[in-house]
């Protein structure tokens, strides 16, 4: 009898310890997938737009550029909105942009509405002085469809666009909302033809600009 209360109590001590071994083995496996899904949404980014030179001519004269490119934006499901073409005399193009920066705790979450940084486009523009052309992509009252988390624009992105000062300026304001930062951004670049140039709004910062060639299977087809 003695020997078999032994027998029940070593297994339920190796069940114990199994168990025990369980949750740590679980734990450490639970808080490694965390740590990485953190990580990659910190280092995560997506597309925004991209870019295409359609046309582009030298005067001999005054040994400038003219330059018109194709503007295509995406919208927040990757699906692309209308083209807009743009000409500018000149080739080092710059987006200005509005670019709203959350808390890292929202990013590392992977937050619906806060996990990464968002921005509006309102203008393509060259500099040049006096010459200084500018096109405009989005009126800065207005939240255009393809910006929108929902079918409609919700109260929050609203309001973050209509207090974008506010929170650029004042540190309790943006507190209060989990934002970390909001400000101006005018990423460019020289744009020549035979390129595709990618903006992406990296969710945890700003936008930048990458390129690449455009691939050989399309360099003789007219670009439209």
């Amino acid at each position: 009898m003695f020997g078999g209360i032994q027998k029940i109590l070593r297994n339920f001590l190796i069940l114990a310890v199994l168990f025990f071994l369980f949750i740590i083995a679980y734990k450490f496996v639970f808080e490694f997938l965390m740590m990485r899904q953190i990580i990659h949404n910190l280092k995560a980014e997506s597309r925004i737009a991209e870019v295409l030179v359609t046309d582009s001519s030298l005067d001999e004269y005054t040994r400038k550029y003219t330059t018109t490119i194709k503007f295509l934006e995406y919208d927040v499901k990757g699906h692309p909105l209308k083209p807009k073409y743009f000409t500018f005399k000149g080739n080092l193009i710059q987006f200005q942009t509005l670019v709203v920066r959350f808390d890292d705790k929202y990013v590392e979450q992977g937050n619906r509405m806060k996990g990464k940084s968002i921005y509006l486009f309102l203008k393509a523009f060259v500099l040049d002085g006096k010459n200084t052309e500018e096109m405009v992509i989005a009126p800065a009252n207005e939240i255009p469809q393809g910006y929108r988390v929902g079918e409609t624009a919700n109260y929050f992105e609203k309001e973050v666009w209509q207090r974008f000062w506010k929170y650029a300026l004042d540190p309790v304001e943006r507190s209060r909302r989990g934002i970390k930062n909001a400000q101006i951004e005018a990423p460019g670049s020289v744009f020549i033809p035979g390129t595709i140039y990618t903006l992406l709004i990296e969710h945890d910062g700003g936008i930048r600009i990458d390129a690449r060639p455009i691939p050989e299977i399309l360099k003789d087809q007219k670009i439209t």
